[in-house]
């Protein structure tokens, strides 16, 4: 089976997460998708982030009856921080009947060489990019092993949602009804 991962934070999990998952599964670029949520992005701080229980509990509540979509928790079972190819050599071992790929935005791509081992990532298991406007990298958006996804460009982001969140506005129009209640009961800030 091939199975498509789709790192993130997830902190929280928004509408333009789950619009790019819904368009690869359409597109019939991988038979599944992974969200893995990740415990601790080397790139960002830590401090930003909601506990991982409760990101991956938003996320499994946002893709509830989505067909070839699952959450996982992966990565909270390995070293901290967890790079992206480890990750990915350990569900080769895990997984041996499985072939994976990575989901990646072009903020990503952008400045996907600076990601640990990021030519290993390439070569040994391929890329399927998302289009962000004004990210690009030509080099390796050009690369055999990159598979550019026409996705819909949608204009949401976790920081966005935060800040909404702050304001006592109303989330329900980036994230599913069913994460937004989630963030009420856990009174998040």
């Amino acid at each position: 089976m091939k199975i498509t991962l789709y790192f993130g934070s997830f902190s929280p999990i928004h509408n333009g997460h789950l619009a790019i998952a819904h368009k690869l599964l359409k597109e019939k670029l991988s038979d599944e998708l992974w969200l893995v949520v990740s415990p601790q992005n080397p790139l960002k701080e830590e401090e930003l982030l909601w506990p991982e229980a409760d990101r991956l509990a938003m996320v499994q509540l946002a893709i509830e009856g989505k067909e070839g979509i699952k959450a996982s928790d992966y990565e909270f079972h390995l070293p901290r921080p967890s790079y992206t190819y480890q990750t990915l050599l350990r569900l080769k071992q895990d997984f041996p009947q499985h072939s994976f790929n990575v989901l990646i935005g072009g903020d990503n791509l952008q400045a996907f060489d600076h990601w640990r081992d990021h030519r290993k990532i390439l070569d040994e298991f391929g890329l399927i990019v998302y289009p962000r406007p004004g990210y690009e990298n030509e080099e390796l958006a050009n690369h055999p092993n990159v598979t550019l996804l026409n996705a819909p460009l949608l204009d949401i982001s976790s920081t966005e949602i935060r800040e909404r969140l702050s304001k006592g506005l109303s989330l329900v129009p980036l994230v599913p009804q069913k994460v937004a209640d989630y963030i009420q009961t856990k009174n998040f800030n």
